[in-house]
Order: C-alpha cells, then structure tokens, then sequence
C-alpha cells in the first residue's frame, strides 16, 4: 500500500473539516468545532493565508491531514514550524502514515531553516505521546499554554 502526502487544495476543505471533527472526537471536544467548509477555504486557501495544509492518503484515499504554520523564535532567531493538528483515521493507524506525515513536516521545517518543530499533545494522550517520544520529540514541560478566546478576547481587546 502506497502512502502519499500532497498540499492541500481548495477542494480538500470539506475533507479536511471532517477529519478536523473525527479529531474533535477522539479529544472529547466535538462540542467546541464550529469552523465551516467555508472558514476552512477561507483560512487555509484565502489570500494572505498563513496556515498551510497536508493531505495523507493511501492507495489515493485521504486518510489524514496535517495544518501547520510557522511562527518565529526570537530566542533562535530564527522562523519555527508549529504543527495545529494531525490525525490519521483510526483503522489506518500503525502503519506508518503518520510517522511518515511527521517526517514530512520535518523536512518542511529543515529545509525552510527553522530552528524548531513543535506541537502541543493533551495529557492524557498516552499513545501519541509514547509515539512522539519514540521518535525523539521531547516534552516542554517548563511552559504552561495559556489561551484567550471568545468573550474574554473580545472583552480585552476593546478594553
């Protein structure tokens, strides 16, 4: 079986917003996905889009899809790639289509010149989080993500 990663498409935005809600899912957040076909051609193919995305099929079926963009680290001075989401269907996982996706960010971050790949994991994620050990990712345990969404970004930015 053959697995392939290509750029996203314009017309891979409904696909995309399926897998985006299987993720939601399996994180116990389905709840909180409101984005459309719509907001995702808008955000991801839009112009001045800033986002970019994957698709991983196999056999020429999508299986998965990755979103990702780079962001800049003033301490290395340089750009940093930031991985949003990945996901794999979960009849298509261990075999090997998201080792492969994540090598394939990899090398997108390496020959862009950015000094760092990063992504956040939920804690209670045990499989991924062994899988990201066993390929040499590291948890960045000293930092504590915080957010600011809805009324509370609204609220403060019109202070």
């Amino acid at each position: 079986m053959t697995i392939e990663i290509r750029p996203a498409v314009p017309s891979d935005a409904a696909q995309i917003l399926t897998f985006i809600t299987e993720l939601a899912e399996y994180e116990k957040a389905r709840h909180e996905v409101i984005a459309s076909v719509a907001d995702i051609q808008r955000s991801l193919f839009g112009e001045g889009a800033t986002a970019h995305g994957l698709i991983c099929s196999r056999d020429g079926v999508p299986i998965g899809f990755a979103v990702f963009f780079f962001s800049y680290s003033t301490w290395l001075g340089s750009n940093c790639l930031y991985l949003e989401d990945l996901y794999i269907n979960p009849e298509q996982r261990g075999g090997g289509a998201g080792k492969k996706l994540l090598r394939h960010l990899a090398k997108i971050a390496f020959d862009n010149g950015c000094g760092r790949f990063e992504w956040s994991v939920l804690d209670w994620n045990e499989p991924a989080i062994a899988f990201y050990k066993s390929i040499g990712a590291q948890p960045q345990e000293e930092w504590v993500r915080y957010r600011m969404e809805g009324d509370a970004l609204r609220d403060f930015a019109l202070g």
